[in-house]
């Protein structure tokens, strides 16, 4: 797959690692992770049957502040945003609502805001985080694994954080010693220890 630093599909039929490697290469590039993603490793264990995935993210996207998207002036009043970019408006607005409530903060036009909030610091007002990137690239990590695994998988746990994930399926409840011995073991393939 292109992009990615490794890319295995293990499975004890060969015709059907090559198939999960060819879901897995569409479905990956078709919602443009493969970029993202930097390592990820498939087991498929047919018997069990079980499918368990486990990757590394090489490109974590930064936090979105408010002084990407706005600038603030201290007024008597409170502050005022000057909007440079409106593509983080929204969650920007639901961030300051919930932090000084809807009666505080107006929006005379698209490129201010106001925070009637005296005695304010303009500058720490630009530093409050108005998106997380990497919440959305886990979200889709997350749902092209649920696409790439086999239907009728039902029994599912996932996990995300610190550049990695893993996402485990099966139609049986797992024992969870040995779901943690795989996973330990299919991370370390991919680099991970510890």
């Amino acid at each position: 797959m292109k992009g990615l630093e490794y890319f295995v599909v293990e499975c004890t039929e060969s015709v059907g690692a090559e198939t999960y490697r060819q879901i897995a290469d569409d479905i990956l590039s078709d919602l443009n992770l493969n970029q993202s993603i930097g390592r990820l490793h498939i087991y498929i264990d047919l018997e069990t049957p079980l499918f368990l995935a486990v990757g590394i993210i090489k490109k974590m996207p930064g936090l979105v502040h408010i002084h990407d998207v706005a600038s603030a002036l201290k007024t008597d009043e409170g502050i005022v945003l000057d909007i440079g970019s409106e593509t983080y408006l929204s969650p920007m607005l639901s961030i300051l609502w919930d932090t000084y409530g809807r009666d505080l903060i107006t929006q005379p036009d698209r490129f201010t805001v106001k925070i009637r909030v005296p005695n304010l610091d303009p500058r720490a007002i630009e530093e409050i985080v108005i998106v997380d990137p990497s919440e959305g690239m886990f979200h889709d990590i997350i749902y092209a694994l649920q696409w790439i695994a086999p239907e009728g998988f039902k029994v599912r746990r996932q996990t995300v954080g610190e550049g990695l994930f893993s996402y485990v399926a099966s139609e049986n409840t797992l024992d969870e010693e040995v779901i943690e011995t795989l996973l330990k073991e299919k991370f370390a393939l991919v680099g991970v220890t510890a």
